[in-house]
């Protein structure tokens, strides 16, 4: 009687040790997914960063107007080029603050772009032309990135709440991660005047 209970005491904890090292597999390898996908988030954004300045090279060498909006441009793209974020710490204060700085570079881009419409032969330009339709390609990708991460923090978040993986996931440490949210008024379309 005494070796069925010192058996059925063994069962038991190598049934909860392999359940424990299972689930923390299952999380580790969720969390690796985050990790990856908000990196493809920021090559995106890097993508952009870097076409910027061979689109104010093109303007510049095609228009003359107000440098002021090339400026701007400039700076906006170094903040947003300045703020990076470790995966490993995606709070979502660090999260509104790269989002803040790539909405501001986005503003700026979007002023630059509004007003190189004065300026017909810029907009004939071949140069132009090819990166400014890159440019859209690239919000399409950053777009396509910000909503695979979102589904990889969707998918991980609701793995550490669910029982008993949330019991590993606190004796473990998981954390849930902060999703990419909508901007405060992107609920209002853009005025475009010109």
């Amino acid at each position: 009687m005494k070796s069925i209970g010192i058996l059925v005491s063994i069962v038991l904890v190598l049934f909860f040790a392999f359940s424990g090292c299972n689930t923390y597999n299952t999380l580790v390898e969720k969390d690796t997914k985050v990790e990856q996908a908000w990196a493809n988030v920021q090559s995106a954004y890097q993508r952009r960063a870097d076409l910027i300045p061979n689109l104010v090279n093109t303007v510049k060498g095609v228009a003359e107007f107000e440098q002021s909006t090339l400026s701007q441009v400039a700076e906006a793209r170094a903040k947003a080029t300045s703020i990076t974020v470790d995966p490993s710490n995606l709070s979502p204060e660090k999260l509104a603050e790269f989002q803040k700085a790539q909405g501001e570079l986005s503003s700026a881009l979007g002023r630059l772009l509004m007003i190189t419409e004065n300026y017909p032969e810029l907009r004939a330009t071949e140069s132009f032309k090819e990166l400014q339709a890159q440019l859209e390609g690239t919000e399409n990708r950053i777009k396509v990135e910000r909503d695979r991460f979102n589904a990889a923090v969707a998918d991980y978040n609701a793995s550490i709440r669910k029982f008993p993986a949330n019991v590993w996931a606190g004796l473990f440490g998981f954390d849930r991660y902060s999703p990419f949210e909508a901007q405060e008024g992107a609920e209002n379309a853009p005025r475009v005047e010109f």
